[in-house]
């Protein structure tokens, strides 16, 4: 059990633009958990780090940390987190608290009798959430993530939701944190690709994360100087690809850059599957159509090609001062909503501002590249080939 903390301390001589602990406007609860969902991104832990750190300096309110995501609360697995933790995690990727992107409680795979079934222990994580007296349950994480902390607001938990992917296909936020990193990490990437194909005259085929939004490989491939550039939005003709590699070579560029999302797909065509991961909300695991794409471009053309994917590493490494800050508004926003009870809500970025919204507005749909794009323009202006015919 906690200590009883005092009934009042002074105010800020700064001022405060929430409620004060011991005036009627006090937090509406006094211990909150956090969690992070899905898969990791660089930012997790200066989110982590800002709204514990809000809520434990601001309001007095407690904080817990349910570790591995929704696995934590299926399985009982939780910790209080004090000052100590949250210092020096600013600059630190992943997540202290561990994630998972397999465990749904409204669908939980269990071996009963022998048998693989699925459950729903949702009612089994409330009495968990009851049990510890947590007020709040703080979810941070992507759409899969939202949707079960949807589902949990449903059944009466207080929830309030930060939104935390690295392929920005949210449609109720302009950006996810993690993203930006993401994009740094994969042109500096690009970059060094760009010496080795140079070296070689090689077509090198660089193979980027995204699902099913094309936003990381459009903004990564821009900024990395692809020369094609294929994302899941515009299906891609195998045709004109291999014309813009040969036009190149013929005005002696004898090497290309291609950096295709892993959801890309031909006209007509499907995306390439990986695998199929039957205990994961979202079974689909992409991947393969960087090395399909180098053996259909060397075939065809008789110029070398190689394939490289990036894969996790576009989710590791220390978060650029960008995300940093968008981590740390986030953080706070929703730390502010805990304390006023403003429950069922996200955080969202709207322009230069932190605002919130509705959960079922934040899990609305996934967020694709608008092919109205002015990236788009600007990249087909200098020469930029996305696989199709110009429109």
């Amino acid at each position: 059990m906690a200590p009883k903390r005092k009934a009042e301390r002074k105010s800020s001589k700064s001022g405060s633009t929430g409620p004060t602990p011991g005036s009627s406007d006090a937090p509406v609860v006094r211990r909150v958990a956090v969690l992070t969902g899905g898969g990791d991104c660089p930012g997790l832990n200066a989110v982590i780090r800002a709204l514990c750190k809000t809520l434990i300096n601001k309001y007095e309110v407690d904080c817990y940390g349910v570790e591995d995501g929704f696995h934590g609360l299926i399985y009982r697995r939780s910790h209080q987190l004090d000052m100590p933790q949250l210092s020096g995690i600013l600059t630190l990727g992943g997540t202290i608290l561990g994630s998972s992107n397999k465990d749904n409680p409204f669908q939980h795979h269990m071996t009963i009798n022998g048998k693989d079934q699925v459950v729903d222990v949702s009612d089994e994580c409330i009495d968990y959430i009851n049990m510890m007296g947590w007020g709040c349950l703080v979810t941070i994480g992507g759409d899969g993530t939202l949707t079960m902390a949807r589902q949990f607001a449903e059944k009466g938990i207080n929830v309030v939701a930060i939104p935390k992917t690295i392929d920005n296909d949210l449609s109720a936020t302009d950006y996810t944190f993690g993203f930006h990193t993401a994009v740094q990490t994969a042109v500096e990437a690009i970059d060094r690709l760009h010496t080795t194909a140079m070296s070689h005259h090689r077509v090198q085929v660089v193979e980027m994360m995204g699902r099913y939004a094309g936003h990381l490989t459009l903004e990564a491939g821009i900024a990395g100087g692809g020369d094609i550039i294929l994302i899941p939005e515009i299906p891609y003709d195998l045709d004109i690809i291999c014309e813009a590699v040969r036009q190149r070579s013929r005005r002696g560029k004898r090497f290309s850059i291609v950096v295709v999302a892993e959801g890309a797909k031909p006209v007509g065509g499907d995306m390439v599957v990986a695998k199929i991961i039957k205990d994961s909300p979202d079974p689909l695991r992409l991947g393969g159509i960087g090395q399909l794409i180098a053996d259909q471009i060397c075939r065809r053309t008789g110029l070398e090609a190689r394939a490289t994917v990036l894969g996790h590493l576009q989710r590791g490494g220390t978060p650029t001062a960008w995300d940093r800050l968008l981590s740390t508004e986030f953080g706070f926003k929703a730390a502010e909503l805990v304390a006023a009870g403003n429950f069922g809500r996200m955080v969202a970025q709207h322009g230069n501002k932190v605002v919130d919204v509705s959960l079922e507005e934040a899990v609305q749909k996934i967020k694709q590249v608008d092919l109205n794009d002015p990236l788009i323009d600007a990249a087909r202006a200098v020469g930029t080939c996305f696989g199709d015919r110009l429109p």
